[in-house]
């Protein structure tokens, strides 16, 4: 019995560990998006090309905005995978399923752009500098992956740390 709930406490923080490391991912990435949406250049300029010089109103909305909003969302989501008591039944269920998705999006992107810059299968319209390439393969797409990462691990941990079913005795 001691061991049993050792064993669940460990879970619980090891839950809460990680759901708080995805949520500061999140808000961190938001952040910069946001220093970058009030005018900052600091990097954007290697990653985004000539939308970071020109910045139209599109890309400032949806993808400096947007993005952060979408951003401090993931960071709202990791609270809730590190949350004690976690939220059980239905909730529970969609904020593991929820976890797995933004852990599915962010692998999925950060090897796809790897993989294209990488192969060169983008083709020869995408105008890619050395430095946008370089930043991407080294920084930006590491920095995807290490957040897919955390999200997954959030999502398996908080499902372990919910413990056995109420139907077990």
């Amino acid at each position: 019995m001691l061991l049993a709930m050792q064993e669940e406490r460990q879970d619980r923080t090891t839950a809460e560990v990680w759901g708080r490391i995805a949520g500061a991912w999140a808000v961190a990435f938001a952040m910069l998006h946001f220093y970058w949406a009030l005018g900052g250049s600091w990097g954007l300029s290697v990653s985004a090309g000539p939308l970071a010089e020109e910045r139209p109103a599109w890309f400032v909305a949806v993808g400096l905005w947007g993005v952060g909003v979408l951003c401090l969302v993931g960071g709202g989501l990791g609270w809730l995978l590190a949350a004690r008591p976690q939220p059980r039944g239905l909730a529970g269920r969609v904020v593991k399923a929820l976890g797995w998705c933004v852990c599915a999006v962010l692998l999925v992107r950060g090897i796809a752009v790897e993989m294209l810059l990488l192969t060169g299968a983008a083709g020869q319209e995408v105008d890619v500098s050395p430095a946008q390439r370089l930043w991407t393969l080294v920084l930006w797409n590491p920095w995807f992956l290490v957040g897919g990462l955390l999200f997954g691990l959030a999502a398996r941990e908080f499902g372990r740390a919910e413990g056995p079913s109420s139907g077990t005795a």
